[in-house]
């Protein structure tokens, strides 16, 4: 075999090898069924169950990253575009300290017109309970469907595919 064919049969393999891993790490039967009791940004008791029968994009993002800003402004776009089509998004901020949640929906209060805000939570707020794990990258996505079932996860910016995706999960 030469070189150039050992090269591609490699690489080849490192990328089915890691598609594999992708798929069993999303992979929708390995997730126990996604639950949040939490209280929204204006002190509204909100759980996941209240979204039943509507897809849901919950974003997991932090008031100072640059990155989860362009996430949460194409998501806002999608949402505000496709309420009506029973699709909820969802921001669920991780900040440490509260000051910083509060903030940032005040310049949300300011910024964006009621009718394109959707919920907020603080994560770490008293009383928040919630078994999506431990968030180790910013921003953070799951997409769940109607039926409060796991589609996928996106760990970092929301890729072409996941729009796809989010969109074809609306049914």
């Amino acid at each position: 075999m030469d070189r150039r064919t050992w090269m591609q049969l490699t690489a080849a393999g490192l990328l089915s090898t890691m598609s594999s891993t992708l798929l069993a790490e999303n992979s929708a039967k390995d997730v126990p069924p996604l639950m949040m009791q939490a209280m929204d940004a204006n002190g509204r008791k909100l759980a996941l169950s209240d979204f039943l029968g509507k897809t849901l994009l919950v974003s997991f993002f932090t008031a100072g990253c640059n990155l989860c800003s362009r996430d949460l402004k194409l998501m806002r776009e999608f949402y505000v575009s496709n309420m009506k089509r029973n699709f909820v998004l969802l921001g669920v901020n991780i900040d440490q300290n509260k000051a910083d949640f509060d903030q940032y929906n005040q310049f949300i209060s300011l910024a964006i017109p009621a009718d394109q805000r959707f919920p907020l939570v603080w994560r770490n707020a008293p009383g928040h309970n919630d078994n999506f794990g431990l968030i180790t990258r910013q921003p953070t996505h799951f997409v769940i469907n109607a039926k409060n079932e796991f589609i996928f996860k996106r760990e970092g910016s929301f890729q072409p595919e996941d729009w796809d995706n989010l969109w074809t999960s609306l049914g």
